[in-house]
């Protein structure tokens, strides 16, 4: 068939739509009507065309993404079982989460380091252990989240005091490559916007660029949190490649892609009618998949609540499982280009991102601001305002502020205390505070049961 059925109509201009648009808005202005814009001030329009195409290339992975699955190392047999099993059911790749020192034959006993991915978040800063880790795995596979400012960022206190805390970085990334995690997941937990996540997540980087140099960008990869709001997360992703090849060019280094390891955001998982956790984690993973993450790790419909279980972890599992294999997104990092909307939204991101790391960096860089309490007032005020539009109920998590089951009672569901702690020490800075957007509405309900 030689001819197509489009060739019949004539191709239409982007202005011939809106002049369109604007005669069925009878008289309406169409900017102010139809224009959305988000509290990052990304403006997105009623439609798109190939004349919003950027043809921005990004360095995407080469393969598609791991499923991975995280581990808290409380007792290392049984961290090195749940691995195990994780693996044998379709995992490739695992994160450890450990608060003090493990016994590492035991907790890696029987794994194949040379064909996973391995993520150690450790929550405590110690060279020797790092070494000693890092022998043991002799793989370039292997990650260590070690991140002394996102401890400051989260703690508000150094592990020890900042001199100690860089001398004894000094020592692990002297030995160590993947050694240095920048932990975004804390900003967008704490109500950041997309624009601030990824501009602080840059500014975070350029700490450790100013502070080591070049040497730094071998040693960095970076932990993003992805929301509900599914097409400018996958844009969010893409443009945080941008930028980030955007300052490795300005430090003169070139064809170094930022390794990117995503959760899906804590802020709007809820307590109540928690399976629709379910729902949220998958459109989550979705965006993180499509946005060209290197390694995934699903958030458990139970987590905030619940102790660390089988169901939960499997289902959790699952769900990657289904969008790698039954879905066919296994080689999805591609999938977003070209198309005209993400490619946009994209652009503006990654523009008014670095719009707001210049401003950091003028006034003195992300630690300094830090200090001054900049960085934490401007997240405070992004949070209030998200928080204002879920408690008027026009930012909706449904079973929570809309649709609410009566019956619906988790007062003896509770094995862990799924609400803002108080903390009582005293701390250098004031730290960034992570917390959901239902935690006032369910404890509410909770003390009504």
């Amino acid at each position: 068939m030689d001819k197509y059925l489009f060739d019949d109509f004539d191709s239409i201009t982007p202005k011939a739509w809106k002049q369109k648009i604007q005669a069925d808005l009878k008289g309406a202005d169409y900017n102010e009507t139809l224009l959305w814009k988000t509290e990052g001030k990304i403006t997105v329009k009623p439609f798109y065309t190939k004349e919003d195409q950027t043809h921005q290339k990004i360095n995407l992975p080469e393969t598609g993404f791991n499923i991975c699955q995280t581990i808290f190392i409380d007792d290392e047999k049984i961290a090195n079982q749940l691995t195990i099993d994780a693996l044998k059911r379709g995992a490739t790749a695992i994160e450890f989460i450990a608060n003090d020192k493990f016994i590492i034959d035991i907790v890696l006993k029987n794994i194949a380091l040379d064909i996973i991915k391995v993520y150690f978040k450790l929550n405590f800063l110690d060279p020797d252990f790092v070494s000693k880790v890092s022998t043991h795995t002799n793989s370039k596979n292997c990650f260590f989240n070690i991140d002394i400012i996102g401890n400051l960022t989260k703690t508000g206190n150094w592990f020890s005091n900042l001199k100690k805390d860089y001398q004894k970085l000094d020592t692990i990334i002297s030995l160590n490559n993947n050694c240095i995690g920048i932990n975004a997941s804390t900003y967008q937990n704490a109500g950041a916007n997309n624009t601030q996540q990824l501009a602080y997540a840059l500014a975070h980087a350029n700490e450790y660029l100013n502070h080591y140099g070049n040497i730094a960008a071998d040693k960095i990869h970076f932990n993003f949190s992805v929301g509900s709001n599914y097409f400018i997360e996958i844009a969010k992703l893409r443009a945080f490649r941008i930028l980030w090849e955007a300052l490795l060019n300005e430090y003169k280094i070139e064809n170094k892609t930022a390794h990117i390891f995503t959760q899906p955001s804590l802020r709007n998982k809820t307590l109540y009618d928690y399976n629709v956790n379910m729902l949220r984690t998958t459109s989550e993973c979705m965006s993180a998949i499509l946005g060209g993450t290197n390694t995934v790790s699903n958030t458990s419909y139970d987590e905030i609540f619940h102790k660390s279980n089988e169901f939960g972890e499997r289902i959790s599992r699952n769900q990657l499982l289904i969008l790698q294999q039954e879905s066919e997104l296994s080689e999805a990092q591609h999938i977003a280009d070209g198309t005209y909307y993400i490619e946009a939204i994209t652009n503006q991101l990654a523009e008014n991102a670095l719009e707001i790391f210049k401003l950091i960096e003028r006034g003195g860089g992300f630690l300094k601001q830090l200090k001054e309490g900049i960085i934490q007032k401007k997240i405070s005020e992004s949070a209030q305002k998200e928080q204002a539009l879920f408690d008027k109920g026009e930012l909706v998590l449904l079973g929570t502020n809309k649709i609410q089951n009566k019956n619906d009672l988790m007062k003896n569901e509770l094995e862990l205390f799924p609400f803002v702690k108080t903390r009582a020490e005293k701390t250098l800075i004031q730290p960034i505070i992570q917390k959901r957007l239902a935690e006032k509405l369910e404890q509410e309900r909770l003390k009504h049961e």
